[in-house]
């Protein structure tokens, strides 16, 4: 079951890094943070997007699960 998420770090992290990020989309925010929002296959491909983002050095802010496919149908 795929799952929406949202996730704050802080800092601008630019469109190059779109392709590592697979299908979530990267949005920078007037506030200095970047918000990657998309699907998300399973528990472990979060915690792989997770420690990509450690990997950077970026801090982490906020994750949001936003909906669950399966609840949208």
């Amino acid at each position: 079951m795929t799952t929406t998420y949202k996730i704050r770090i802080k800092g601008h992290l630019d469109e190059r890094w779109a392709d590592w990020f697979g299908d979530l989309t990267l949005t920078q925010q007037p506030d200095g943070t970047t918000v990657l929002a998309g699907p998300v296959v399973d528990q472990a491909a979060l915690y792989g997007i997770l420690t990509k983002i450690h990997n950077l050095g970026m801090p982490l802010l906020e994750v949001y699960r936003l909906s669950d496919e399966a609840q949208a149908t």
